[in-house]
């Protein structure tokens, strides 16, 4: 604590912070490289079923991506905090919208994975593979 009472991060601990708060960041960017890699390569193989499993990969990288970088962030916008309320604020702020993001992606996959599974028992027409 300051001489005034607020709540200070020692600068050092700041610095360790930022430096693996930077680390962080840049690993989250090479695995979102690999991974559109990988969802990439889905598009040599069948047809209906590669649209959908690509399109469900394509999903799980982009709600991945969303939630590392909200998570990133957090931690960027904690670093910043000023006092011991300014980091609760932050932390619920941060709970809450990553409770409605987990409901919402959580759906939207349902709905694409149903969609998949009803694709994959339609009967196929005489001319298909």
């Amino acid at each position: 604590m300051s001489d005034d009472g607020r709540f200070e991060i020692p600068k050092e601990m700041r610095s360790m912070a930022e430096a693996s708060f930077e680390q962080a960041r840049q690993t989250f960017e090479k695995f979102l490289s690999s991974a559109h890699q990988a969802a990439g390569s889905f598009e040599d193989h069948g047809a209906a079923a590669r649209t959908n499993v690509k399109e469900i990969g394509s999903k799980a990288v982009a709600f991945a991506e969303k939630n590392v970088q909200t998570s990133l962030d957090y931690a960027q916008a904690l670093l910043k905090a000023k006092d011991l309320t300014e980091v609760m604020r932050l932390h619920s702020e941060y709970v809450q919208g990553q409770m409605r993001a987990l409901a919402e992606q959580a759906s939207e996959m349902g709905q694409i994975v149903s969609r998949a599974a009803m694709d994959a028992a339609k009967p196929k027409s005489p001319g298909e593979v």
